[in-house]
């Protein structure tokens, strides 16, 4: 363990060239600041740079994470699906607020987005699930989604008869398919720098407007 310990510490961070970011020159919408970067880590070449870590939080405030990408983002928020039977999907309907966080590596860059989520409309959580590959509608139509799995011949079976469902049926969607809007209430930018002194602007929220300021490393 103590060689583990050390092994830890010896790992570089924050290597290669990093971006400059210039607070003072940034937008007064943290959705434009948001396209930027976004649209920056794709020039460089990130791999998956829309996928951001979901977080959210049962009824006892117990939280939970895991990685999904991004599917759209507008003057309405950060949009991501989930199916309603799923683990996230209970924790929303529980308890709809969840945290959003991207991190594209190579930048030294992440984005922290906070705020209550909500149900898109049936169509557009259908249109949604339309748009998936065809092996992730065959598994998210069976909404067996982290429930406990005894053999994956099991599961490759099912899988195979759900593809063959969508093939008879192309249209055919889960009615638990839900697209989910985070309507950010927070929304910080985070820009590493090699000697610790990160830069990071927070916006928050106030009515219909933003405020935007500088928190310390």
């Amino acid at each position: 363990m103590a060689d583990l310990r050390q092994l830890l510490r010896d790992l570089p961070v924050f290597g290669g060239e990093l971006p400059a970011f210039d607070p003072v020159d940034t937008p007064d919408d943290p959705v434009d600041l948001f396209t930027a970067w976004l649209l920056g880590a794709i020039r460089a070449q990130i791999p998956e740079p829309h996928a951001m870590t979901v977080s959210t939080a049962d009824a006892d405030g117990d939280p939970s994470a895991r990685t999904l990408i991004l599917k759209d983002i507008d003057t309405d928020g950060w949009r991501f699906a989930a199916h309603d039977d799923s683990t996230k999907g209970r924790e929303l309907a529980a308890r709809p607020y969840a945290a959003l966080t991207f991190y594209w590596q190579p930048l030294a860059r992440q984005v922290r987005v906070r705020g209550p989520v909500v149900r898109e409309r049936a169509e557009r959580s259908a249109a949604d699930f339309r748009a998936r590959g065809t092996g992730a509608r065959a598994e998210a139509l069976l909404g067996r989604q982290s429930t406990p799995l005894t053999d994956p011949a099991e599961r490759d079976a099912a899988v195979a008869a759900s593809a063959a469902r969508l093939a008879r049926d192309p249209d055919l969607v889960p009615p638990q398919w839900t697209l989910h809007t985070v309507r950010a209430e927070s929304v910080e930018f985070w820009q590493g720098d090699k000697e610790r002194n990160h830069t990071r602007l927070l916006y928050r929220r106030t009515g219909t407007t933003w405020e935007k300021g500088l928190l310390w490393p």
